[in-house]
C-alpha cells in the first residue's frame, strides 16, 4: 500500500472499507455462527425492549387521559360544598360563578343513595339530581344517549340511567324503574323507606362502566321532593375550560360565590387514584428498560467475543496501515448497527400495535374465547392507547445511547490490540 493510501486510511473517518468490514463481520457464516446467535438475540432484545416500553407507556397514556376524560365530563372539576348553613341561594351562588372568566358551567345537584330495582334484579345506585339545562351541558351524557332522549327530562317524572345498569336490571327506555331511598316520610312508628317508581327516558353509555352501572339522572326538584331537602342543594358541581389550571380558578370562585363555601376540586377527589396511575407508570419503565439493559449486555458480550476471533484480521490491518481508531470505528459500527436497526424496527413495531391495538385486543378475545380486558376490572369498556411524542422520544433515544455505550469497551479493546502478540498466538 503506497503511502497516498496509508495516510488515507489513517485519516479519513468512516472510510468505505470500515463499513464494508462491519457489514461482513455481521453476516452470518458458519465459523462465527454462534457470534450471529448472540447479535441476533441482542437485536431482538432492543426491538422487543423499545417496542414494549413504547406500547406500556402509550397504554398507561390513554388509561390515564380516558379515566380522566370520563371523570371529569361526569363530575365537576371544582366541588362548591356549604359551610355553616345549606345551599338555599343555589341559584344566585350558581349564577355568579357561572359568570366567572373560565368557567363552562356551574349545575347545583342533589346527591343521594337509593337501590334502583326491577321485576328481575337490583342494584345500588347514586341518584343525582339536576336541571335539564345543565344535564345536556353534560357533553359526556348528552352525546353518549343509547337509547330514547333528554327531551322534556324536567317534565314529568322520569329519569336517565347508565347502559349498565340498564342491562343489570333488564330494562329498557320507556320502562319503569323502582328507587328505594333509605330515608322516606317520618311517621309516628319512625322514618319509613320511601319507594317510588320512574319512568326511564334515557339509557346513556359513558365507556366507564363505574358510572354506567351506579349512577342514576333525576331531575333537581323531584330530587330534592325525594331527599327531603328544604328547597336547598348537596353541591355545585363547577366544569372550567382548563382542569389543568385548577388553582386559577379556585380564589375566583370562593369570591364569586359570596358566601362561605368549602372547595374540594378534582385532584383532591381523586388522588389516591391518579397517584396510584402514575407509581405504577414509572414502575413498568423502570422495570421495562431492564429488557433493553440486558440486549446491550448481549452486545458487549456478541462484540469481545467477535473482537478475539478476529485478532488476526485485526493485526493485518494494523500492519496495512490501519490505524486505532479505524479498528475501533469498524467495531463502533459494527456494535452500533444492532442497536440502531433493532430501535428502529421496535419503533416502527410498537407504533403500529398501539394504532391497532384494541382489533388486537379483539382478536386474541377472539382466539383465546376469553375476555382479555374486562370492563368491570379495567373501569373502561376498550382497550386506550395515548402515544406521547416526548415520551417515545425519549425510549428511542436511550436505547440508542445504550447501545452505543456498550459497544465503546469491546471496539477500544480492539483498538489496543497488538499486533505483534495477536499474530504471535495465531
Amino acid at each position: 500500500m503506497d503511502e497516498t493510501m496509508t495516510e488515507h486510511v489513517k485519516t479519513a473517518p468512516f472510510a468505505p472499507f470500515e463499513w464494508m468490514l462491519s457489514a461482513r463481520y455481521l453476516r452470518a457464516r458458519r465459523k462465527e455462527g454462534f457470534i450471529s446467535v448472540i447479535a441476533g438475540f441482542s437485536f431482538l432484545g432492543i426491538m422487543l425492549g423499545v417496542a414494549t416500553l413504547i406500547i406500556v407507556m402509550a397504554v398507561m397514556n390513554g388509561f390515564r387521559k380516558e379515566l380522566l376524560d370520563k371523570i371529569l365530563g361526569l363530575n365537576g372539576h371544582i366541588l362548591v360544598q356549604p359551610l355553616e348553613s345549606p345551599l338555599t341561594d343555589w341559584k344566585d351562588v350558581a349564577e355568579r360563578i357561572s359568570q366567572v372568566d373560565g368557567i363552562r358551567l356551574a349545575a347545583p345537584v342533589v346527591d343521594g343513595q337509593a337501590l334502583a330495582s326491577s321485576p328481575w334484579n337490583a342494584s345500588g345506585v347514586l341518584v343525582r339530581g339536576i336541571r335539564s339545562d345543565d344535564l345536556n351541558n353534560l357533553t359526556s351524557i348528552a352525546k353518549n344517549i343509547k337509547q330514547g332522549s333528554l327531551e322534556g327530562f324536567d317534565e314529568g317524572q322520569g329519569v336517565a340511567i347508565g347502559r349498565r345498569l340498564a342491562d343489570q336490571l333488564s330494562l329498557h327506555a320507556g320502562d319503569s324503574i323502582t328507587l328505594v331511598a333509605p330515608k322516606g316520610a317520618v311517621t309516628p312508628m319512625g322514618t319509613t323507606p320511601r319507594i317510588k317508581p320512574y319512568k326511564i327516558v334515557a339509557v346513556f353509555e359513558i365507556g366507564m362502566s363505574e358510572y354506567d352501572l351506579g349512577f342514576v339522572f333525576m331531575p333537581l326538584a323531584e330530587a330534592q321532593a325525594y331527599f327531603n331537602r328544604s328547597n336547598d342543594v348537596t353541591s355545585i358541581e363547577v366544569f372550567t375550560t382548563n382542569p389543568d389550571r385548577i388553582d386559577a380558578f379556585r380564589k375566583s370562585v370562593t369570591e364569586a360565590a359570596g358566601r362561605p363555601v368549602f372547595l374540594v376540586d378534582w385532584r383532591q377527589r381523586n388522588s389516591t387514584f391518579f397517584n396510584a396511575l402514575q407509581v405504577e407508570r414509572n414502575v413498568m419503565f423502570l422495570i421495562l428498560t431492564m429488557i433493553v439493559l440486558v440486549a446491550a449486555l448481549n452486545i458487549v458480550s456478541g462484540l469481545i467475543m467477535l473482537v478475539k476471533d478476529k485478532g488476526s484480521d485485526i493485526a493485518i490491518l494494523r500492519t496495512m496501515g490501519a490505524s486505532q481508531g479505524s479498528i475501533m470505528r469498524i467495531f463502533l459500527i459494527t456494535g452500533a448497527s444492532i442497536g440502531v436497526v433493532g430501535t428502529l424496527v421496535g419503533f416502527i413495531v410498537g407504533l403500529v400495535i398501539c394504532l391497532n391495538i384494541e382489533s388486537i385486543r379483539q382478536f386474541l378475545s377472539w382466539l383465546t374465547s376469553t375476555e382479555l380486558f374486562s370492563p368491570e376490572l379495567y373501569f373502561l369498556s376498550k382497550l386506550p392507547a395515548e402515544i406521547d411524542i416526548g415520551e417515545t422520544t425519549a425510549v428511542v433515544i436511550m436505547a440508542l445511547t445504550l447501545s452505543f455505550l456498550a459497544t465503546l469497551y469491546p471496539s477500544w479493546r480492539a483498538a489496543r490490540l497488538d499486533p505483534v502478540e495477536a499474530l504471535r498466538y495465531e
